[in-house]
């Protein structure tokens, strides 16, 4: 791991480019716990699909001025041959089946959305093996796209097997992504006592290159990437061995080079967008707010990185159980968020209105 400290600093930016990001890794142990911060306002939370018998791992766009919110149904957590479910809307209330994915003998999984430079619907998603049992068998990545969002190509394969492409960004006409791998190479259904994740790059979603072996111990894995107005790249990196807390990493091009700084976070479903005033917005499963009632347990937070790369809480959603994976949209003011909870009893799909302070 390389470590160090890099600062980037404000400067102007049209309002299209979310003004102005500022984020700093520093190598200080331990972190400092997060100071308070001026909570949001959630102004509304709605239930928008629970038709599944468990329905979860969700993502949201805006994409030709309409709403879309992605993510799989299946008969549980783990296992069984899972459905990617598309669901529309004109204003965000009232959500329609756009489409329902599904291919012979595989659990696809995680969609997540981006749009391509032609301007096409982008899915990337994970394709796992079970055949019936709770016992993974083999994963491989699948991409997919479409010019309406109702019709769609085939699932098609990318990268090696073991391999999982969990969200890709796209920046000046290329898509990247971090892709991990549990087997340590091996591929197949097995897992390895260290985990491998690569950052990948793409000219059209189909023939990936490799860009760089992200130096991260502790089981990496889920992985979204985002950018700074300078065209420096952001990694927010969920761990799942160690001490299990994520991390933030930075580079700039070619992206090779990276700088990390542990947080004092667990990460679950990790997802990040630049705010109004340019700062990241967060979104992960949390494990330090219980829900209502429980001394244990998880819930979907929503908070800002600040510039100690700590987390300053916003907002706790209504959310435990089985939760997070947060689909992120800032939008006329406010942000929307998908989620997926089971703190009603049965895991379904909800989206959530925030005004900042």
């Amino acid at each position: 791991m390389r470590s160090g400290m890099k600062h980037i600093m404000p400067r102007a930016l049209p309002a299209r480019c979310a003004a102005v990001v500022i984020l700093t890794l520093a190598a200080v142990f331990p972190l400092p716990q997060p100071a308070a911060a001026a909570p949001a306002r959630i102004a509304d939370v709605r239930k928008i699909w629970d038709r599944g018998e468990h329905n979860a791992f969700t993502d949201l766009i805006r994409w030709r001025d309409r709403w879309w919110c992605t993510f799989r149904e299946s008969a549980g957590h783990v296992g069984g041959d899972g459905v990617i479910r598309i669901l529309e809307s004109a204003d965000g209330r009232t959500w329609t089946s756009a489409a329902a994915l599904a291919e012979k003998d595989i659990d696809l999984r995680d969609p997540k959305f981006s749009v391509t430079p032609d301007g096409r619907l982008m899915l990337v998603c994970g394709g796992s093996v079970y055949l019936g049992t709770k016992e993974l068998k083999g994963r491989q990545s699948r991409v997919l796209f479409s010019a309406d969002g109702r019709t769609w190509t085939a699932p098609h394969r990318v990268l090696r097997d073991g391999e999982w492409l969990w969200r890709v960004t796209w920046h000046q006409g290329t898509a990247y992504g971090v892709a991990y791998d549990s087997t340590g190479g091996k591929g197949g259904g097995g897992q390895a006592d260290e985990w491998l994740a690569t950052l990948y790059s793409s000219r059209d979603g189909l023939a990936w290159s490799k860009v760089s072996a992200l130096a991260v111990t502790g089981r990496p894995n889920e992985a979204t990437v985002r950018f700074l107005p300078g065209g420096d790249m952001t990694i927010m990196l969920r761990r799942e061995g160690g001490d299990r807390m994520g991390w933030f990493g930075v580079a700039s091009a070619p992206y090779t080079q990276w700088t990390w700084q542990p947080t004092a976070h667990r990460f679950g479903g990790p997802n990040f967008i630049a705010g109004p005033d340019g700062r990241w917005l967060v979104s992960t499963r949390d494990h330090t707010t219980p829900p209502p009632g429980a001394k244990t347990g998880a819930t979907t937070l929503v908070a800002r990185l600040e510039t100690d790369g700590i987390l300053a809480p916003l907002a706790t959603l209504p959310s435990g159980g089985d939760t997070s994976y947060a689909g992120l949209v800032w939008h006329e003011g406010q942000l929307w968020v998908s989620y997926y909870a089971s703190h009603e009893g049965k895991s379904a799909i909800y989206v959530a209105r925030l005004t900042l302070p």
